[in-house]
């Protein structure tokens, strides 16, 4: 019952983590948010890493975290600029399209093929999808489809999703190659250095404005790492699907916080819609 508790901590954290995120945008942009997500993370998950140690470390390592990191650096900035310019219960559900983009990425990159469940849950995530903007559907019943395409916040996290089923696939390589910690702070160490050059690029003097949100942004961070920490001290528990599957539930607690935090409408519906996309990750997870 240990692994089910941290579960449920991953995705809670997981949750709490884009809280802070979409309040940290109500006076940083974009770049602020997702190079102090990586860098403060980096800084809480140090001294973890310095109690487990360093693992033996080769080639396919350092190809999965140059490849993992640059594209997750990507997706950073997108993650955030999603939660930024459309709601939390309209975009964070959205995430529970990377297993469906992993039906098709696995196949070429680590030669892993879907089955029956894995089918069910395709047709339950798209679903769930179609029903966060069911209310479209006196326009069409494809104009559910379209008004997420029609949305930033929502274009935005369905790149993220593809990408996410892309470098997956590489951090299972990379875990692999280390361990999940080690991997975790490597990956995390690489999205801030490269996402600096960004925010000098991008933010007018970017210092000044992460020490005046130094506690909120920290926070952020920590939170992350946290969840991150109890999803791999849970996967040494039990199977990494049931693990994912759990977290994935985040997308349920996402839609409430938006609702009670940032009075988002649409609850009923979105929720509805959120829960059959979850349910989804379950099937693919069987």
């Amino acid at each position: 019952m240990i692994w089910l508790i941290l579960g449920i901590l991953t995705a809670f954290f997981e949750a709490v983590k884009d809280v802070f995120s979409k309040q940290n945008l109500k006076k940083s942009d974009e770049y602020v948010v997702a190079w102090s997500l990586s860098f403060f993370s980096v800084i809480f998950l140090t001294p973890w890493v310095l109690y487990t140690g360093i693992p033996a470390l080769n080639t396919q390592f350092a190809i999965a975290l140059l490849i993992g990191g640059s594209i997750n650096a990507v997706t950073a900035v997108l993650y955030i600029k999603a939660i930024k310019v459309s709601d939390l219960s309209l975009t964070v559900p959205l995430v529970a399209l990377t297993p469906l983009f992993m039906l098709l990425t696995s196949p070429l990159i680590v030669g892993e093929y879907p089955n029956f469940f894995d089918c069910i849950g395709i047709l339950l995530i798209v679903a769930g999808s179609y029903l966060l903007n069911i209310k479209e559907q006196s326009q069409g019943y494809l104009a559910p489809f379209k008004a997420l395409l029609k949305e930033p916040g929502p274009k935005f996290m369905l790149i993220v999703a593809f990408l996410w089923s892309i470098t997956s696939n590489f951090d299972k390589i990379g875990v692999q190659n280390s361990s999940p910690i080690f991997w975790l702070f490597s990956l995390f160490g690489t999205m801030s250095v490269l996402l600096l050059p960004i925010l000098l690029h991008k933010t007018p003097n970017p210092s000044r404005k992460i020490l005046k949100q130094l506690p909120m942004l920290a926070a952020m961070g920590f939170f992350n790492a946290v969840g991150v920490l109890c999803q791999m001290q849970a996967l040494t528990l039990t199977l990494v699907v049931q693990v994912i599957a759990l977290k994935r539930t985040s997308v349920l607690m996402g839609v409430l916080f938006g609702h009670f935090i940032f009075k988002e409408k649409d609850i009923q519906q979105r929720l509805l819609g959120a829960a059959i996309m979850v349910l989804g990750v379950f099937f693919i997870s069987l």
